[in-house]
């Protein structure tokens, strides 16, 4: 049986949870939905208060008659952590506060001279260190993105080609530089999380997030749990064959799901060089979308390779949404819709689901980032 401490220990993490991802709730709201009585709720909410983890305050006026509730609120400098997504391209870092709340950021450009694993964190550390110092916090974890295959017990980075990176132990170094806990992730399981918990994927069990940047990566939420699979490998949905006899992959395979849908086959359908930059992607999809016809014509391989690689997705893990990210967004809404309805027909899981859900993004370049973030509070819930 438990202690009466270890009792009050869960209830104060599953109530700052609670707020913390689903923003002010009044304290009746908080007893409904934790299934705890008002003095338990009381009791917590006080205690919170006193340590100014939590404030009340009276909703803004409304047209509701009596007496209005308090809302109970994160108070955003209580727990602070460092967010960090790197990139093949640039390197983003963020303090984010309770409840979610990017208090600050920074981000730079990475190249061939900057990009080594030395390189970037001794640049993680200097940054962090006077942005924290210009908003007078102390971040008390840290979560990390990496477009690679990342071991999670310890943040070792097994290998991440684009980057260049093998067998690096990127958990264990920047632990130790910055004096707290990070944790590393893969990518796009990171872009998974933070849509199943903040983006379009909220209160939907069973996701896919597939992503495009230089490579194309895939996370998995699986009756609300991330599928992380025997050491956190797993997700490499980029590595998917699906033109056996197709361009040659940097992971030594042909065909990979990536080589016909990345940010290079992009270049290539748009008549773009493809090292052009992602600025110039981005425009050109964008005037694309205005000319339905043209973006049908000149995106028409690309979709249909997109296609492929979806029904493949639905059919093995049958997720009742799957959310494209990165340059996935930019689909003009034509190609997309043409896609979406490909996949409900060829897929038969999706039939018989009655038609698989596919939309964009609902935190864009921030879903990474954000994912980051969660994680790194999953480290200290119970502690603050």
């Amino acid at each position: 049986m438990a202690r009466p401490d270890e009792v009050r220990r869960y209830n104060r993490a599953s109530l700052l949870r609670l707020l913390h991802l689903g923003g002010p709730s009044t304290r009746a709201e908080l007893a409904t939905e934790l299934g705890l009585n008002r003095s338990t709720i009381k009791a917590l909410v006080d205690g919170l208060a006193e340590s100014g983890v939590v404030a009340e305050r009276v909703p803004r006026p409304g047209r509701q008659a009596g007496r209005p509730s308090l809302l109970v609120l994160p108070q955003p400098e209580a727990a602070v952590v460092l967010a960090v997504d790197i990139q093949v391209e640039h390197v983003a870092l963020a303090l984010v506060g309770l409840g979610g709340e990017i208090l600050g950021r920074n981000s730079w450009k990475l190249h061939s001279r900057t990009r080594a694993p030395g390189e970037v964190l001794t640049r993680i550390v200097e940054s962090t260190a006077p942005l924290a110092a210009d908003l007078g916090v102390r971040p008390v974890a840290c979560g990390v993105s990496v477009p690679g295959v990342v071991r999670r017990l310890d943040g070792h980075v097994h290998e991440a080609p684009n980057l260049r990176w093998s067998d690096v132990a990127l958990g264990e170094r920047l632990s130790a530089a910055l004096g707290v806990r990070a944790v590393v992730g893969n990518d796009a399981e990171l872009g998974a999380l933070a849509e199943h918990l903040r983006g379009a994927a909220r209160e939907v069990d069973d996701v896919v997030f597939v992503s495009a940047d230089i490579g194309v990566g895939g996370g998995v939420i699986a009756q609300g749990t991330a599928l992380r699979g025997t050491t956190g490998y797993v997700g490499e949905l980029g590595h998917m064959v699906v033109r056996p006899q197709g361009r040659e992959c940097y992971c030594g395979s042909r065909g990979c799901w990536e080589t016909e849908v990345g940010e290079a086959a992009f270049c290539r359908a748009l008549g773009l060089p493809e090292d052009s930059p992602r600025g110039a992607v981005v425009v050109e999809l964008r005037t694309l979308a205005a000319d339905p016809d043209a973006a049908r014509r000149r995106l028409g391989e690309l979709a249909e390779w997109l296609t492929l690689g979806l029904v493949n997705v639905v059919n093995v893990l049958g997720p009742e949404l799957v959310v494209l990210g990165d340059l996935f967004t930019g689909l003009p809404d034509a190609v997309l819709k043409d896609v979406v309805s490909r996949v409900r027909q060829r897929s038969m899981v999706s039939r018989a689901m009655g038609g698989v859900r596919v939309e964009r993004s609902a935190l864009g370049r921030d879903a990474k980032l954000l994912g980051a973030a969660e994680v790194a509070f999953e480290e200290i819930m119970d502690t603050v």
